[in-house]
């Protein structure tokens, strides 16, 4: 394993430990009743939120979500660095449903045995768009079916975070311009 992603890795888990700590004394983000899990799968354009340091300098991001035999979810993310023709990043993890959660929390296993919260904090009845949030107020995550979100969808989703807590100054819109099918 490269010096590099083991340095992002234990910088990541100082900072979610850290925020977890920090987000002990703040109250749960309460997450949808219930989530249709075969409707909510597939494609979403990841369009806004407070990313991951992976994350930062996402251009046209797409996460997939695919229902497995198991039950459990195969998230994929594709994404350009720092700009629309810049390299091609790629990850996979896999996710399992958090029992009584009505399919709205999941954790998703980062890398090795360590897992990490998504929590669906808002979804749109048409499952059009939706908002996930973490606990720990670190990261959050604005999703559309489309490549562009409503200017009501974006307030409504930032006015929800800083309702629970996060520090909105993190905030990155997601940019998506038209791609050729040789860089997808």
């Amino acid at each position: 394993m490269s010096r590099r992603l083991t340095r992002w890795r234990m910088l990541w888990l100082t900072l979610v430990f850290s925020c977890a700590q920090a987000a002990a004394r703040l109250p749960p983000i309460p997450a949808v009743a219930q989530l249709d899990l075969p409707r909510f799968m597939g494609s979403w354009y990841l369009v806004g939120g407070i990313p991951t340091p992976f994350e930062r300098h996402a251009w046209n991001a797409v996460q997939t979500y695919t229902l497995r035999d198991d039950g459990s979810i195969l998230t994929t993310l594709t994404f350009h660095e720092k700009r629309a023709d810049g390299p091609r990043r790629h990850t996979e993890a896999p996710a399992t449903v958090r029992p009584g959660s009505g399919n709205a929390v999941w954790d998703v296993r980062v890398f090795g045995p360590f897992k990490s919260q998504y929590k669906v904090v808002w979804l749109r009845a048409d499952y059009g768009a939706m908002l996930v949030a973490r606990d720990a107020r670190d990261y959050a995550w604005l999703f559309s079916r489309t490549p562009q979100v409503s200017a009501a969808d974006r307030a409504h989703a930032r006015q929800l975070l800083a309702d629970a807590g996060y520090p909105l100054e993190h905030w990155r819109d997601i940019p998506h311009t038209a791609r050729t099918g040789s860089d997808r």
